[in-house]
């Protein structure tokens, strides 16, 4: 059998601690039919001195600059639209591939339907010194293969870096929305309502955490990040078709109020409320939640409490 052409989309910013490791990890892949392009969205470190040193000992590799600061939803897509693999794999520079990730993945596309657009796996995460501090799936149970759409909507079960997406998924969805401060979940709701996705029961990635990750980041911040994801449950409801979906977006808005409310972003929250009472009615707990909001009432204690009992 053929081997199609992987495309492996290098995602730089500021990356210049961890980016030898990704690049190493890139170059040691078994897989032999690869395209990798690198694109710098203008870091301000030393990581365009490092991409030219690879690029140099290694003409294969494709170096795109953006020119200036874009952003990840940007910078994936200026970079996807340039590839020519039939499917692509969005890298970011501070993650590392286990050297059979693209084999193993390709093996599993070709046993499964064209219908199938994403192959997801297990991970490894690691720290900023590459030490290993747990497993994806640890924490995490897979969807069964097949139609997802319903498990993105409702809980958080995929490692983003993990995923090997057919190009023509891309192409159908027109890449990431640039609108959006971050993608996956947005992607994820997209394109499962067309799609199939399959779980690979291995580790073929180590996913690096670090302070300036942008997913620890996530109630942390502005709330940039919290109107994204209210963006894309706006989307979820012009394309829910059965009552179990409706339910998955029900939990996910519910999840999300409390979330939103307990660090303290209260318009967010206001938001998520209003589009859950949209939905459903929303029930005796989350009108107190939206009472307590509209007083700007703050008991972020609670959250903090939860997560050190939890963890």
């Amino acid at each position: 059998m053929s081997q199609p052409l992987v495309t492996i989309i290098c995602l730089c910013y500021n990356h210049e601690c961890f980016l030898r490791e990704a690049l190493d990890s890139v170059l040691a892949q078994t897989y032999a039919n690869l395209e990798v392009i690198i694109i710098d969205d203008c870091s301000t470190d030393s990581s365009p001195q490092i991409i030219q040193e690879y690029i140099a000992e290694n003409p294969q590799l494709r170096y795109i600059s953006t020119g200036q600061n874009q952003g990840n939803t940007k910078a994936f897509n200026f970079g996807w639209k340039k590839a020519k693999g039939e499917f692509i794999i969005d890298f970011a520079t501070d993650d590392v591939l286990l050297p059979d990730r693209v084999e193993k993945q390709v093996n599993q596309f070709q046993k499964l339907g064209s219908n199938y657009g994403v192959v997801y796996s297990d991970a490894g995460y690691i720290n900023e010194k590459s030490e290993h501090l747990y497993l994806h799936s640890s924490r995490f149970k897979a969807a069964s293969d097949g139609d997802v759409f319903a498990d993105v909507l409702g809980r958080y079960f995929i490692c983003p870096p993990t995923m090997m997406m057919r190009r023509a998924v891309l192409e159908q969805l027109e890449g990431y929305d640039e609108s959006l401060t971050y993608e996956d979940f947005d992607l994820w709701v997209r394109s499962a309502r067309n799609w199939f996705y399959s779980y690979l029961p291995e580790v073929t990635t180590q996913r690096r955490i670090h302070p300036k990750n942008l997913s620890q980041q996530f109630y942390t911040s502005d709330g940039r990040m919290l109107r994204s994801t209210i963006k894309v449950c706006y989307k979820a409801t012009d394309l829910i078709r059965t009552e179990q979906e409706k339910k998955a977006l029900v939990s996910r808005l519910r999840y999300e109020a409390r979330h939103a409310y307990f660090t303290g972003h209260f318009p967010e929250t206001e938001q998520f409320l209003a589009l859950l009472h949209r939905v459903t009615k929303p029930g005796p707990m989350y009108k107190i939640l939206r009472f307590l909001n509209s007083r700007q009432i703050k008991l972020g204690f609670v959250r903090r409490l939860y997560y050190k009992l939890r963890y």
